[in-house]
């Protein structure tokens, strides 16, 4: 489950230090030293009762287009600092059954009964409210290729609560939660790694029951822009090809394989995919088998 840290006992701080420090030290959340300089800031900026209200209540002043420029996020998420430095600093409201927008929006708009790990490492603290609950499990993120439907070998750890000024570190690739809504509306303040590696990384949605790996959501757009070009050029497909053949991550690789056979048919598809089963990651091979079998 995420590391359980000890908030120091440090006055309060206001969001404009807390991020100017940051961009000055940077965010490295598998340093400890980083990680000592982090958890210091926010819990001095989690004690600070009034910066959040003051800041949400500017944005509502602000003009519509402003506040479509200050947050692109979902409505869970209220952006308060991106850093040229590959890290940003956001609140996330976690609404309760009883709330307006958990009606509207359903329980997987929050992520709620959806069990999940997550492809980048954040520092997590409870700000207001009795805090989301969750079901924390481990896995050995070692032992896994990423193939969909992989056994996980998952060890049940604990229910609990990010309540108010609970500080917690989330592991890239390491731990899993099932999160559950709270008793009554709570925000969690979050310094997110935002590095260039992290589009690069799968995360992994979890089936509980059978103990798999049952999605792998992320995706980047350059994936989605080469399934588009191979259906309009001939120089996507070329693209599509090196793709395939070179490209350093494996679900690129994959992808690539998967846009040049939606453009083919009969045996020159399976020609296709059957080359993709000769790929040395694991990943890539179960994809074009499944793939070759629909």
């Amino acid at each position: 489950m995420p590391r359980l840290i000890d908030p120091p006992a440090r006055p309060a701080l206001d969001v404009e230090e807390v991020t100017a420090r940051l961009d000055e030290s940077g965010v490295d959340l598998t340093d400890e030293a980083s990680i000592a300089r982090c958890t210091d800031l926010l819990a001095g900026l989690s004690r600070n009762p009034d910066f959040l209200a003051d800041r949400v209540i500017a944005a509502l002043k602000a003009s519509y287009t402003d506040q479509l420029t200050l947050n692109r996020y979902t409505a869970q998420v209220f952006l308060l600092h991106r850093s040229p430095r590959g890290f940003y600093l956001r609140a996330n409201m976690w609404p309760s059954q009883r709330d307006a927008a958990f009606a509207a929006s359903g329980p997987a708009a929050f992520s709620y009964g959806v069990p999940h790990d997550h492809n980048f490492s954040f520092l997590t603290a409870g700000y207001f409210g009795p805090g989301y609950i969750s079901d924390y499990y481990d896995y050995d993120p070692e032992t896994v290729d990423g193939r969909l439907g992989e056994p996980l070998d998952l060890k049940f750890v604990e229910r609990s609560s990010l309540s108010q000024g609970k500080m917690m570190l989330y592991r890239a690739h390491r731990d899993i939660h099932s999160q559950l809504p709270p008793p009554s509306l709570s925000v969690s303040l979050n310094i997110m790694d935002e590095g260039e590696q992290v589009p690069w990384r799968d995360q992994y949605i979890v089936d509980l029951e059978k103990g798999t790996i049952a999605k792998r959501p992320t995706l980047t757009s350059s994936e989605m822009l080469l399934r588009c070009a191979v259906h309009l050029t001939g120089n996507g497909k070329d693209v599509a090809e090196q793709f395939a053949k070179a490209h350093p991550v494996p679900r690129v690789r994959a992808n690539a394989i998967g846009a040049l056979a939606a453009v083919e048919e009969g045996s020159a598809r399976a020609a296709t995919l059957e080359r993709g089963m000769a790929d040395s990651d694991a990943r890539v091979r179960d994809d074009c088998r499944r793939w070759l079998a629909l």
